[in-house]
């Protein structure tokens, strides 16, 4: 896929910010380039159960490019922002909770609340991954006036079909029995193995890994015990807004049934489901990063219908 050099990477500039979810401090990374202003829009990414925001959407590794989903999005005129959930990175850690999905809900309505505020943003365009498709799943049922577009990848609903929560599930009674679980690199390089072989560059394998670890050495447990054993906490029904579903060829996180079934109760008739061939769990980090890049541009850059009486 032939990247555009019209905008360089080089020319992406990074701001943080931090709000406030009641005592609990949050932290939010925006990328942009020239200025703030969304031309195009302005997307949300949401990450999943076991990394941070920047490990996630805005990964450097040399001699890849665009290894940064917010540098590929600033670049074509998006504002791009993502937050640390509560408990992840380099949000606040104090509280006794499990942070599960429903927490990370609000996390996202505290994250919009402040990039409308501070950019006069909205709705935003959201994308989110694994675990941070159902926070995002769950923040648009709740808050659908703040949604353009939903971009569902790595999804669940009951879990069906799910060889990966399949296995999880057998460490459900560990899981319970503590608020957080550790992590190292060689957890991370798991993620890559455990659906099929192959799909990701070793150098980013371990670039991703770096990144993680950095910021944490430990997880909330709060969306694991939720997808093993609380599916399903997302109503089809209820999310209204425009949404693409992208599930990748080899990813053990959801049954195709399962999607489709969820797919087929979205009332919006602006929705869309993407196969996407060579893909394991990660997408952003897999060797066919630029296609699902291209899936999400596409969704993003879509007109709204028009329609026409009689």
């Amino acid at each position: 896929m032939a990247v555009d050099t019209s905008t360089q990477e080089t020319d992406v500039i990074g701001e943080e910010h931090w709000t406030q979810k009641g005592d609990v401090r949050l932290f939010l990374w925006e990328k942009y380039a020239g200025s703030p202003s969304a031309k195009r829009g302005t997307v949300l990414f949401v990450h999943g159960s076991s990394m941070a925001s920047q490990p996630t959407f805005d990964l450097a590794v040399e001699g890849r490019p665009f290894s940064s989903a917010m540098n590929w999005f600033a670049v074509r005129g998006y504002d791009t922002w993502c937050v640390d959930m509560e408990g992840y990175g380099r949000s606040d850690k104090h509280r006794d909770i499990t942070c599960d999905i429903a927490n990370g809900a609000d996390d996202l309505a505290a994250a919009s609340a402040h990039i409308e505020k501070t950019r006069g943003a909205g709705p935003l365009l959201v994308y989110g991954i694994s675990s941070g498709a159902l926070r995002a799943a769950l923040f648009a049922e709740r808050h659908p006036e703040r949604v353009a577009r939903l971009a569902l990848d790595a999804f669940v609903w009951t879990g069906e079909g799910s060889p990966t929560l399949e296995e999880r599930r057998k460490k459900l009674p560990q899981f319970l029995g503590s608020k957080r679980r550790p992590i190292d690199r060689a957890f991370v390089r798991s993620i890559f193995s455990r659906d099929h072989a192959g799909t990701a560059e070793d150098k980013v394998v371990d670039a991703f890994a770096e990144a993680i670890t950095a910021l944490d050495d430990s997880m909330p447990n709060g969306t694991y015990i939720d997808m093993c054993s609380k599916l399903p906490v997302v109503d089809p029904e209820r999310v209204t807004v425009p949404t693409i579903i992208m599930r990748g060829e080899y990813d053990g996180i959801a049954g195709v049934d399962d999607l489709l079934a969820f797919f087929r109760r979205l009332p919006n008739a602006d929705k869309q489901f993407a196969f996407m061939p060579g893909i394991a769990h990660a997408s952003f980090q897999q060797k066919n990063y630029l296609m699902v890049y291209h899936i999400l541009t596409a969704f993003f850059a879509q007109p709204a219908p028009v329609f026409r009486e009689g």
